[in-house]
């Protein structure tokens, strides 16, 4: 066994539902490994003894939120001072929305394959009198004109693994990536991509626990917009009153209240998942989901065209009760509402047998 592959049999073992079952779901959420239900529970004990009340305890929450803000800006390849925690990818990319301040007659583009956490906030805008034009995810980029005032899309496909096409990183508009299926689960580097907002969730291929995100907004975006709707802990100095002045940082994008049981949740999970090394959870994730779309077509599925992601989506009939059949045989997959697709996601814990249960456990 190489030292990579040890590594992530090390790591794999640090999920117990793996040891129970082919785990293909952090697409959904992620496994959750067992130091980070620990640490959780560390810090309710903590908060049960000492209280929650003073300086001592903001400052113990202030440190949290600074770890888990660090690890999710290596994430991104992104400096910690860009980078906002939020509750979640929807959370970031209504911030980031309604940070850019779009009126009757603006244009948004976006992609066919977008999940409704985007758009939810796009319709929105659109019943206000904002234009959203819908085009192919690859086609973003030349979709550009003289209307359009932002692209919102996709990093990576929620619904087919597809990844959005590099030449967003040259168009004059503001881009807003939601990184619900990128963040973790392939390398990214928010700079490269051409993000001025990269919203991204904590829960799913970062292993954390649900109410946990994240929002990177550009030094350049916060230049030109206005935070929001900041609060006490967006504000440089809260005692100012109506004078008060947000933070210069993206920590005025910050949600208004976390917890400091899922921030530890959080902190430990990345550090099980740092660990094991980002190169070869990236590099086995992405190789076992492309044997996995080989091995579907081999039988005779349809695979959706996909990029070098670690998500796979096929056709399956009656997909809602292939899943659950799935899942008593101990696979966890999802399928993606209104159509008969099922997706599998694979991680850093995946390994061939969770491929080999999957394949045995659908029909010929």
């Amino acid at each position: 066994m190489t030292a990579a592959g040890s590594g992530l049999a090390a790591l794999r073992a640090q999920f117990p539902v793996c040891a129970r079952a082919a785990y293909l779901n952090a697409g959904t959420n992620g496994p959750l490994p067992a130091a980070a239900g620990t640490a959780a529970r560390a810090e309710l004990d903590h908060e049960l003894e000492a209280g929650r009340a003073g300086e001592p305890y903001f400052q113990r929450l202030l440190g949290l939120m600074e770890a888990v803000r660090a690890g999710y800006a290596a994430r991104l390849g992104a400096d910690p001072a860009d980078v906002a925690l939020t509750t979640s990818t929807t959370d970031g990319v209504g911030r980031a929305l309604l940070a850019l301040d779009l009126r009757p007659g603006d244009e948004v583009v976006t992609s066919d394959e977008e999940h409704p956490g985007l758009l939810g906030p796009l319709a929105a805008l659109q019943a206000r009198g904002v234009r959203v034009r819908v085009v192919p995810l690859a086609a973003v980029a030349d979709a550009v004109g003289p209307r359009t005032r932002a692209v919102a899309c996709s990093h990576v496909s929620w619904r087919s693994g597809a990844v959005a096409p590099a030449a967003l990183a040259e168009v004059d508009v503001p881009v807003l990536l939601d990184g619900a299926q990128g963040v973790g689960a392939v390398p990214v580097d928010v700079a490269a991509l051409g993000a001025d907002f990269y919203a991204g969730p904590g829960q799913k291929w970062l292993c954390g626990p649900g109410g946990l995100g994240m929002l990177y907004v550009s030094p350049a975006m916060r230049e030109r917009c206005a935070p929001p709707a900041p609060g006490y802990l967006n504000l440089a100095d809260p005692a100012a009153g109506l004078h008060a002045r947000p933070h210069a940082t993206a920590r005025a994008y910050d949600t208004p209240a976390l917890g400091a049981a899922p921030l530890a949740a959080a902190r430990a999970a990345l550090a099980v998942l740092d660990g094991a090394g980002w190169d070869a959870i990236h590099a086995h994730a992405t190789a076992l989901a492309a044997r996995a779309a080989e091995a579907l077509r081999a039988r005779g599925r349809e695979v959706l065209p996909r990029g070098a992601t670690t998500l796979v989506t096929w056709r399956e009939p009656d997909a809602p009760a292939r899943c659950a059949a799935l899942a008593e045989a101990g696979v966890l997959v999802r399928f993606l509402p209104g159509e008969d697709l099922l997706r599998a996601s694979f991680g850093g814990w995946s390994d061939d047998a969770d491929l080999d249960r999957l394949l045995a456990a659908l029909p010929r």
